[in-house]
């Protein structure tokens, strides 16, 4: 699959991978910053954003997807960044083909497998019939009855956009995403990696725990783990200048 991608910047290779129900739109910021010392490539994986749609989904597909992506860009040796699935995604690439990242920087996401916790985002995606709406706030008023957080609203509605004139259509492929919500969650193998590794966690989130941190250090011998305090699971919104002096600390070394 040829996956929709942007590129800004000039020097060595980072590329940004966005998490689920995510597109590279949500990463503009951060990466106009970065662009300042590294060529960036924003990619919206499959099912999500402006790359195309597939009933099938899965890491080993979206690993191809990638590794593909970086043959036709002629993408050696990145620093890659991913947050959330973006950041299993870049772990599973890493094991797929080692030796191949620079090195790796996962965001708020570990290595365990996580119980199903978006069934409040999807039973609102369901309760939004969009042949019915004619305005982008009807749909927002419906989401407040399932999604408390104001971020996460909005987050969810830059997916939504006027596809033709009054019809409104999401940028996300949400029934094969929630049928493979299993495969999303699922651990991560248990392979050990040399691949110098960052990892970034939001003290208020719960991706990652103390607990959790052997393992970390068990697959990765050569890791650094970074807390950011009065952050949660979307620690780069929450803490942009914290987060990106990390980042950048790490990959200019």
């Amino acid at each position: 699959m040829k996956l929709y991608h942007k590129q800004i910047g000039q020097g060595k290779p980072l590329v940004i991978l966005h998490g689920l129900f995510g597109f590279s739109d949500n990463w503009q910021t951060h990466a106009k910053k970065l662009s300042e010392y590294f060529e960036v490539t924003l990619v919206d994986l499959r099912n999500h954003g402006h790359s195309p749609w597939s009933d099938e989904f899965s890491y080993a597909l979206m690993v191809q997807d990638l590794h593909d992506l970086f043959q036709d860009l002629q993408i050696q040796k990145p620093i890659i960044l991913g947050h959330s699935m973006g950041g299993k995604l870049a772990m599973h690439f890493d094991q797929t083909y080692p030796d191949f990242i620079e090195k790796l920087i996962v965001v708020d996401m570990g290595v365990k497998a996580y119980p199903p916790h978006h069934a409040h985002i999807l039973a609102a995606i369901h309760a939004i019939d969009l042949s019915k709406l004619s305005a982008r706030n009807e749909a927002e008023a419906i989401l407040k009855s399932f999604v408390d957080s104001e971020g996460i609203r909005q987050f969810l509605l830059k997916n939504l956009y006027w596809e033709d004139k009054g019809k409104l259509a999401w940028r996300v492929n949400f029934p094969v995403l929630e049928a493979s919500m299993p495969e999303i969650l699922r651990e991560l193998p248990e392979k050990e990696s040399f691949t110098t590794a960052l990892f970034i966690r939001g003290l208020l989130s719960n991706y990652i725990l103390d607990e959790d941190i052997p393992t970390l250090e068990a697959i990765y011998p050569d890791l650094q783990l970074v807390s950011i305090p009065n952050a949660g699971h979307w620690v780069h919104a929450e803490a942009p200048e914290a987060f990106l002096d990390v980042v950048l600390s790490f990959s200019l070394r």
